[in-house]
C-alpha cells in the first residue's frame, strides 16, 4: 500500500459495524463470535469485528481479555464455539488453517532450529508443492525484503533474535497471504531493537498494502503501529477506533485507563445540561466535565483527564474548574517534568512541558484546573462487572 492510501475508518466507533456497505467490503468479519474452553465461560463474547483490506488492526488488553484466542480463531488454530468469521465473503470458520492462505508470526518464532534461513523461508512453499525454481526466486525475494539477503544458509542459533524475528517475517510472507497474524512478535526482544522492528514493520505494511492483525498488551506499541485498535476487556472489545480516538476520546474508564496515563477521580453527577455535567468529587470539590454517556443525577462517575491536559498555576487561571493543590513531587523527564500534586485525597500527574518554564518546587500551593472538553465523565469504575 503506497503512502495516502490507507483506509480512512471512522474516529470512534463500537467493534462491528451497522453500515452494510463497509460490510460488504470488509476482507475479514467477525460476526457474533463466542468462545468458550470449559461451555460456561466465554473468553470471547459476541465479538462483531469488520478488519477492512491493508488495515493494520491490533488487538490490545491485559492477559487473559480474549485477544490472543480471538487470534487463534482467525488463524485456525483453535476453533469458535458460536457465530461466523468470514474472509473476503467466504466463511472459514470450518476450514483448517493450512487453507485459509494466512501468514502467522509468533512470539517465540517458531523457527526449524535444523534448517537454514533459506528452507525455513521455503517451508510454507513447499508444503504448496510450488516448483523448485519459483521457490528458490521467492526465498530470494522474501528474505532481502527483511534486510536478511546473505543470511540464507546460517541456522536461526547462528542468528540474532531480531534476525530471527525477521526470518519468521519472511516465512509468513513467502506465500503472498491474503492476511498477516502477528502474536506479540516483539515481545522477546530489548527496547532499542523492539522500536526498530516496529518501524520495519509498519514499512512492510505501507510497502505491500499488507492487512495485519496484531497482537500486543503495550499500548505504546499499539498508538504507534496501528491504524485502528480494538481494546479488550474480559472477553469484549471496550472501544475500536483509531489511535487518536482511543487516547483522546475514550469511551470507557477501561479504555481510559488502559490507553496511556490518565487522571481518574471518581464522584457524584450532581446535574447534566447541554452535554456538560456537574460533579462532586468524593473529597468535597465540584467540578465540570464532558458528558460521554447517559449519566442520571445521582449517578456514580468516574472522570477521564490526561496529564498533559491537566493546566496548573497561572494557566489554570481561566479555565472553569479549578482546584487548590500542593505539589508532592517532581520528576525531570527529558522533554517535560511531571509534577504530582495532592488535590485533597487525589493525586494529579501534571504534565509540564520543559518549555513552558513554569517554576515549580516541592511543597508549593498551586492551582490545577482543565477545560470542560478536556475532561470526560465516564462509567464509574468501582462497580464494573
Amino acid at each position: 500500500m503506497t503512502a495516502g492510501r490507507r483506509p480512512d475508518h471512522a474516529g470512534a466507533t463500537r467493534a462491528g459495524s451497522s453500515d452494510p456497505g463497509r460490510r460488504a467490503t470488509a476482507l475479514v468479519q467477525f460476526v457474533g463470535v463466542n468462545k468458550s474452553f470449559d461451555g460456561v465461560t466465554r473468553v470471547v463474547r459476541d465479538l462483531d469485528i469488520d478488519i477492512m483490506s491493508g488495515e493494520f488492526l491490533t488487538l490490545l488488553g491485559p492477559s487473559g481479555s480474549g485477544k490472543t484466542t480471538t487470534l487463534m480463531m482467525l488463524a485456525g488454530f483453535e476453533a469458535a464455539t458460536a457465530g461466523e468469521i468470514l474472509l473476503d465473503g467466504r466463511p472459514i470458520t470450518r476450514v483448517p488453517p493450512y487453507r485459509r492462505n494466512i501468514g502467522v508470526v509468533f512470539q517465540n518464532y517458531a523457527l526449524f532450529p535444523h534448517m537454514s534461513v533459506a528452507e525455513n523461508v521455503a517451508f510454507p512453499l513447499q508444503v504448496r508443492r510450488v516448483g523448485r525454481d519459483e521457490i528458490a526466486e521467492r526465498v530470494k525475494r522474501a528474505v532481502a525484503t527483511v534486510s536478511l539477503a546473505g543470511f540464507e544458509e546460517r541456522l536461526p542459533a547462528q542468528l540474532s533474535g531480531g534476525q530471527q524475528q525477521r526470518v519468521a517475517l519472511a516465512r509468513a510472507l513467502v506465500f503472498d497471504p491474503a492476511l498477516v497474524l502477528m502474536d506479540e512478535p516483539l515481545g522477546a526482544l530489548d527496547k532499542q531493537l523492539r522500536e526498530q522492528m516496529q518501524y520495519e514493520l509498519k514499512r512492510l505494511h505501507e510497502r505491500f498494502g499488507l492487512t495485519v492483525v496484531y497482537v500486543t498488551h503495550d499500548q505504546s506499541e499499539a498508538l504507534t503501529m496501528s491504524d485502528r485498535i480494538a481494546v479488550f476487556d474480559r472477553g469484549a472489545v471496550q472501544q475500536l477506533a483509531t489511535p487518536a480516538a482511543l487516547y483522546e476520546a475514550p469511551e470507557t474508564s477501561f479504555v481510559a485507563r488502559f490507553v496511556g496515563e490518565n487522571n481518574s477521580p471518581s464522584g457524584r453527577v450532581l446535574a447534566c445540561v447541554g452535554g456538560v455535567c456537574r460533579v462532586l468529587l468524593d473529597n468535597g470539590q465540584e467540578v465540570e466535565a464532558t458528558a460521554v454517556c447517559a449519566i442520571a443525577p445521582g449517578a456514580r462517575t468516574t472522570l477521564s483527564i490526561r496529564p498533559e491536559r491537566v493546566l496548573i498555576g497561572a494557566d489554570a487561571d481561566g479555565a472553569p474548574t479549578r482546584l487548590p493543590g500542593r505539589v508532592r513531587d517532581l520528576i525531570y523527564v527529558g522533554d517535560h517534568l511531571r509534577a504530582y500534586i495532592a488535590v485533597g485525597a487525589q493525586e494529579f500527574i501534571v504534565k509540564v512541558p520543559n518549555s513552558r518554564h513554569v517554576p515549580l518546587s516541592i511543597g508549593d500551593d498551586v492551582l490545577v484546573g482543565w477545560h470542560t472538553a478536556d475532561c470526560r465523565a465516564l462509567d464509574p469504575l468501582e462497580t464494573k462487572a
